[in-house]
């Protein structure tokens, strides 16, 4: 069996949202249980989300939980997802993540030879895009 590595992301009772959101852009099969169907019926996080898991037709693979009471919160400050190669669809990535968030470095050449840009999503959550081979 081959690992893999892929991002974790947690969210503040907005990982439903983010992860179709994210879904919209890079399409893909989007599974998603809620803490009610794991055994917390009666609890406030009844409706948030457990477990959230995005496979992508890319190979990319999002996975996903709101965060539950009692663990820290710090959107924007522990990851961020590096999306590179020579596929131009990767621009069109990046202009819907941008899409209400706040571009940092906008995609343009880069003294290295490739496009970059970099950006915060309107969840919080930190992209680097790179077009073009390293080296």
């Amino acid at each position: 069996m081959a690992t893999r590595l892929n991002p974790y992301l947690r969210f503040d009772g907005t990982a439903r949202q983010a992860m179709e959101f994210y879904q919209s852009i890079f399409g893909g099969e989007l599974k998603m249980n809620t803490f009610g169907e794991f055994g917390m019926q009666d609890s406030p996080q009844a409706d948030q989300i457990m477990h959230a898991q995005l496979e992508t037709d890319a190979g990319y693979t999002l996975m996903a939980s709101d965060t539950p009471p009692g663990m820290p919160y710090n959107p924007g400050d522990t990851i961020t997802i590096s999306l590179s190669g020579d596929e131009e669809v990767l621009k069109e990535y990046f202009a819907k993540l941008a899409d209400g968030g706040k571009i940092g470095t906008p995609l343009e050449k880069q003294m290295w030879g490739d496009e970059y840009g970099d950006l915060t999503d309107k969840f919080g959550v930190s992209w680097m895009v790179n077009l073009g081979g390293l080296g």
